[in-house]
């Protein structure tokens, strides 16, 4: 590999670097913040707000609500419901032929009248499912009920007191139970020949036929160190405003309904009045009464329970699930890293802005899919280390480049200030320093030659300065040779050459005095692929050629310099028959022609002739432009 492609390489990792570190910094900063729980609630928002806006599905007609109302208890004119009217509901249902009731009314003490009559009617039924309660507070089942047919109705709300979970299995100190959603799914599934069974993938969580419920986990999803004690899943709540079919009391007395809502249903008989207040908050599906923003019945969040248990077994209908911790934070990797990208990438305020906003919605609506399609993934700490990395690394790279833009300047200056130097004052002290070395003329002629020659150096050291304070090197399109005089670099480049070569020449270098023949030709140039810069430093490199002719080429009578095209290939040549210098030490002129040759992707080369002289040739590439 080449020495310039290394070069860049190595300075594009630099110019990455900048922004790396600060960006993993910000991505370990928010994985700490996450994993200190501060970030529960928004993420759990983000949760809600995804479920609430997904499109409507279509009513779960395999599960009816009996619910209760406020019109029915006004017009039995008693509160609670009395035990007589439990017992007739139940009884009238069941002459529908239910495929199972669910009884989400506590019974624990007899509200009379009729007590006895509904013991013995909860007996007769053996696909009812009664309920009680067992984690804190404990609440009995109706008496001599089998255990099979008692579902606990515990429900798990988080910090912020609304649903998101259900916990469908625990241990307690009379055993193993079971919640009345999955009692009564089970009940529904075991009709068509699924059963309940432990996890594969999973021992200790639940499966029917295929469908195993992924069991949520301390750090499912956004939760982070949470009590996930006996199953629970995350809650699938179906979408839209009408879930399930409602029936009242009163449309049971009445027979105000159709039998076929009924007959081989899931049937679940609770409180549907505001005065009950058996609400459960969350904001992952609109409210069942505008009286009660923000809150559902609780007999509908069991018909939720039941829904996304049959409905992943019977219809594929997704249940949530949550990645792995390690991939999890892979994802939130992955999207700090993209902000470090965009932020490097993009080189305006207003397209990183327009960039990281793009990139910000594409996550959103990704997060969106994948809730979709079943899996809860990280939102707000991605969109957090992508925001502040695409935007806040945005401005570490300007500045890193702003900074580096200014080194570079000053670097120019420094170049071009020592260049127009060296090819001036510095030839003329040279050739001063050689002359008093050589001793070649006497002391008094020698003293006058030196005083006339700094009084020049003095000139051009001055007009110098006053060049370099005319105005900004970015802006200067000229060429100064000293003494005053100018080229302007935007005319045409084998012009400007002629020019130089013709200056040149009249300045007073021994070697000069000598030429006999001068041969130059300056053939006209293409130089659309050429820079300002480059042009400049073709003017220096003829500059210091022939400075060095009239300076070093001892007995020098012919020189001959020429700009030609051939072959693809421009050619500017300077050659001489002076005896030269021979040295294989490197001088700033040399390195200097080599970085503008490697610039211009082309060669340079210096050799002595035979048997006396010196060609020193500088050649580049024709750039080729092509019409369509």
């Amino acid at each position: 590999m080449q020495p310039e492609v290394l070069k860049k390489i190595k300075e594009e990792i630099i110019i990455w670097y900048v922004g790396l570190i600060p960006g993993i910094a910000v991505i370990v900063l928010v994985i700490i913040i996450r994993l200190t729980g501060l970030m529960q609630s928004l993420e759990w928002l983000a949760f809600d707000g995804f479920l609430h806006i997904r499109p409507p599905e279509t009513i779960d007609e395999r599960i009816l609500i009996l619910g209760i109302n406020e019109e029915d208890i006004h017009n039995l004119k008693s509160y609670p419901i009395p035990d007589r009217e439990i017992a007739f509901l139940l009884k009238k249902v069941q002459t529908y032929s239910p495929r199972v009731i669910g009884l989400d009314i506590f019974r624990d003490l007899p509200v009379e009248p009729g007590h006895g009559e509904l013991i013995s009617t909860i007996k007769e039924i053996k696909n009812l499912i009664a309920i009680e309660k067992v984690l804190p507070v404990k609440v009995d089942p109706p008496p001599d009920l089998p255990a099979e047919q008692v579902g606990f109705v515990d429900q798990i709300p988080d910090a912020d007191g609304k649903l998101r979970r259900c916990l469908l299995g625990t241990p307690t100190p009379k055993g193993y139970k079971f919640a009345l959603s999955l009692l009564l799914a089970k009940i529904y599934l075991a009709h068509e020949g699924i059963s309940l069974e432990n996890g594969k993938r999973d021992q200790a969580t639940m499966r029917f036929g295929n469908t195993e419920l992924p069991r949520f986990l301390p750090n499912s999803g956004g939760y982070i160190r949470t009590d996930a004690g006996g199953v629970q899943v995350l809650l699938n709540f179906r979408s839209g405003r009408e879930r399930f079919r409602t029936l009242s009391l009163n449309n049971i007395k009445t027979g105000n309904f159709q039998p076929e809502w009924i007959r081989d249903r899931i049937v679940i008989i609770g409180m549907t009045t505001p005065s009950r207040k058996d609400f459960t908050t969350t904001s992952a599906i609109p409210s069942t009464t505008k009286s009660a923003p923000g809150q559902v019945y609780g007999v509908e969040i069991h018909a939720h329970a039941i829904s996304q248990i049959i409905s992943a077994t019977l219809d594929n209908r997704s249940l949530l699930n949550t990645w792995t911790d390690g991939w999890e934070y892979v994802w939130i990797l992955g999207w700090g890293t993209l902000g470090i990208c965009l932020a490097k990438l993009t080189k305006s305020p207003l397209k990183n802005l327009l960039a990281v906003g793009t990139a910000s919605t594409s996550l959103i609506a990704i997060s969106y899919l994948f809730l979709t399609w079943g899996f809860w993934v990280p939102l707000i700490p991605a969109i957090l280390v992508l925001t502040f990395n695409g935007v806040g690394m945005t401005a570490l790279y300007q500045y890193d480049q702003a900074l580096r833009s200014r080194i570079k300047a000053h670097q120019a200056v420094i170049d071009h200030t020592f260049e127009t130097i060296h090819n001036g004052p510095l030839q003329i002290l040279g050739s001063s320093l050689k002359r008093i070395r050589d001793q070649d003329l006497p002391s008094e002629k020698l003293l006058l030659e030196l005083e006339k020659e700094l009084e020049k150096m003095n000139h051009d050291l001055r007009g110098i300065h006053e060049f370099l304070q005319q105005k900004p090197l970015s802006q200067d399109s000229s060429f100064y040779l000293g003494r005053g005089v100018e080229l302007n670099l935007q005319d045409p480049l084998h012009e400007v050459l002629y020019q130089v070569y013709s200056h040149v020449l009249e300045r007073d270098f021994p070697c000069f005095r000598k030429l006999r023949v001068k041969i130059r030709s300056f053939d006209p140039i293409d130089e659309r692929g050429l820079s300002i810069e480059q042009k400049r430093g073709l003017c220096r490199f003829l500059e210091e050629a022939l400075c060095n002719v009239g300076k070093h080429a001892t007995g020098v009578t012919r020189l001959e310099v020429t700009c030609s095209s051939s072959e693809g290939w421009y050619t500017l040549s300077i050659v001489d028959d002076g005896l030269g210098v021979n040295s294989s030490r490197e001088g700033r002129g040399t390195q200097q022609f080599r970085n503008l040759a490697r610039q211009l992707k082309g060669k340079f080369r210096r050799v002595a002739l035979t048997p006396r002289g010196t060609l020193c040739e500088l050649s580049w590439p024709l750039v080729k432009f092509y019409l369509w």
